[in-house]
């Protein structure tokens, strides 16, 4: 049995990472330390602990670690294993939305240029974010407009040259017209375009006009001109500050009660090319400069595209790990700095306020929905968690219930449930939900901290006065207050009010009611794909499946051979003996199906 105080006498005084565990042997944190007896035994003494760590230290039954050599190792296993196991107590990186990136394939003999947004460390450069989609696709059509790269995605040679060879939109390196050292300028060129190197660029370009206009090429030099222009145009729309530094990320952080935001600008050749915000729950008991150092570990982890410098408010306590770690994945020095004045200090306040707002505006939009709800259904406390459930059955086969949870005004997807029906033996839809009820008040009674958590504020019927009724039922049973209500449907199905339990529908926004339409439909969702997977699977279910000495490998090779159950009944005994693992007692079972 593991004894954690006898465990803790046995931790060396090296660097390492630690693993903590529950009785059901789930990694619930993961950490590093440069010395891991004096880390994990500060987690087991009695010391100013914050309510999150102290919530930890609760659930852990036992714990394992792993020794390497420095500390810098240390921070590259920790930030794999909080990417694999995804442990509830680590800050994990949750984005709302997926961002657009300008790819450039430069291990290709002639690189493209495109849009994606998947990063993947295959060697080729990416470029961005864009916080807005348009501004890379504007970028992309500058691009193939003043460059004369390849557009085609699968290069190969051809026969013939494509139009945009004919319009002069591509030098055709599949017809072999330009060489590699050619073309590669181009890239070059469009690489410093995106890294924001503007000056270097429209200087090689005005040397290249004046040897043209001496060699009298004037609509060449024109062209140049133009391109000139151009380029410049494109880069003033980006720009937002005077900062020197060429590749930044700024990051900001703000915090509420309910949840932390993090906002981080992207800036390069003193232009800002992009944003990204996460948010975050339960951590506004941690220390800014601890969910800064989680965050940084967990978004550069597998991010091709690392800046020279970090800037954040306040130093993290990890910053020379980090820095080491992230210097050895891109080759050159990587910093993390903290401004105390000027531009660069404006240009972190500028992130901390773009955090602020944002999470402002999310939390008005969930606040007026939580606000509401409150007012129309008279309620004595904010519903910030919401209770649904649904019955599927096709004429009493395969019932099955679905749960969804409604959390602060969003659909919280991890917290749906499914529920075979087990003592409603035939098509009865409000004891099912008698039954189903029941059992989800049960868990949370008898175990608050498991998986279903806290008991709802309101629960919602996926129905009208018949299910809320059935629902009270099951709420009596525990002797609980919990309010029930209705989501009414039309006769084509779609939501068309709430109703209480004395049958009144309660007018609601056309904003609430996208709301409750969204958290209907997920419910629905929820229950009828667990019924059809019930479903599909009875009717996957053979009468060979009955058979005692036939499993899954002989059923196949029985059924490959006759191509159904009837044509086996049907199969003479010397035609059975020729399937390899048939002895006569099987057979004998077989022919008496």
């Amino acid at each position: 049995m593991f004894q954690i105080e006898e465990e803790l006498k046995k931790l060396p005084q090296k660097p390492g990472v630690y693993i903590m565990k529950d009785k059901e042997d789930n990694i619930i944190y993961v950490g590093k330390a440069v010395s891991l007896r004096n880390r994990v035994r500060q987690y087991f003494r009695k010391n100013n602990k914050t309510e999150r760590i102290k919530k930890m230290v609760s659930l852990i039954d036992h714990f394992e670690y792993i020794v390497v050599d420095n500390e810098a190792e240390a921070l590259i296993l920790e930030c794999n294993l909080i990417k694999k196991n995804r442990p509830k107590f680590n800050v994990l990186l949750k984005d709302d939305k997926t961002y657009p990136y300008i790819k450039i394939d430069i291990k290709s003999d002639y690189p493209n240029v495109m849009i994606t947004r998947r990063l993947i460390n295959d060697g080729s450069k990416y470029f961005g974010p864009y916080a807005n989609p348009g501004a890379a696709k504007e970028m992309i059509s500058f691009i193939k407009e003043r460059y004369q790269i390849r557009q085609c995605r699968n290069f190969k040679s051809n026969t013939r040259p494509c139009l945009n060879y004919h319009i002069h939109r591509c030098l055709a390196p599949c017809m072999g017209y330009v060489s590699k050292e050619e073309y590669r300028k181009q890239i070059d060129e469009i690489i410093d375009l995106l890294e924001g190197k503007i000056e270097k660029i429209t200087k090689e370009i005005e040397k290249q006009m004046i040897e043209e206009s001496k060699n009298l090429n004037f609509e060449k030099a024109a062209y140049l001109r133009d391109k000139k222009i151009a380029i410049e145009r494109v880069s003033e729309k980006q720009k937002v500050s005077n900062i020197s530094e060429n590749n930044i990320d700024v990051i900001g952080i703000a915090k509420s009660e309910l949840q932390v935001c993090i906002e981080i600008f992207f800036v390069r050749g003193s232009k800002m090319i992009g944003r990204e915000h996460f948010f975050y729950q339960d951590l506004n008991d941690m220390e800014d400069k601890e969910i800064l150092s989680g965050f940084i570990k967990q978004y550069y982890l597998d991010n091709p595209n690392i800046p020279s410098k970090i800037m954040i408010k306040e130093e993290i306590e990890d910053k020379e790990a980090i820095e080491q770690w992230l210097s050895t994945v891109k080759g050159t020095k990587v910093e993390c700095k903290t401004p105390q004045k000027g531009q660069k200090l404006r240009f972190v306040e500028m992130a901390e306020n773009n955090a602020k707002v944002t999470l402002e505006n999310r939390e008005k939009d969930k606040s007026e929905i939580l606000l509401e709800l409150k007012e129309v259904l008279n309620l004595d406390k904010m519903p910030r968690k919401i209770e649904t459930f649904d019955i599927s059955n096709i004429s009493g086969e395969y019932m099955v219930a679905g749960m969804c949870v409604l959390q602060d005004g969003v659909v919280n997807r991890k917290m749906a449930r499914r529920f075979k029906i087990k003592t409603v033996l035939t098509q009865d839809d409000p004891k099912c939900m008698e039954e189903v009820v029941t059992r989800r008040l049960k868990h949370s009674i008898e175990n608050p901290k498991g998986g279903f958590g806290k008991l709802p504020d309101v629960i919602f019927a996926d129905g009208g006065i018949t299910q809320i009724r059935a629902i009270q039922e099951a709420i009596k049973k525990y002797n609980i207050d919990i309010p029930v209500f209705g989501m009414v449907k039309d006769n084509k199905h779609r939501t068309r009010a709430l109703m209480n339990d004395k049958r009144e529908e309660l007018e609601i926004s056309e904003n609430l009611m996208k709301v409750i339409t969204n958290f209907q439909d997920a419910v629905h969702d929820t229950a009828i794909n667990y019924h059809r997977k019930l479903r599909e699977k009875a009717i996957r279910k053979s009468e060979l499946d009955e058979i005692k000495g036939i499993g899954e490998v002989k059923k196949r090779q029985l059924l490959t051979q006759f191509g159904s159950v009837e044509k086996i009944k049907n199969a003479s005994i010397d035609d059975l003996k020729k399937i390899k693992g048939l002895n006569d007692e099987i057979i004998k079972r077989l022919k008496e199906l």
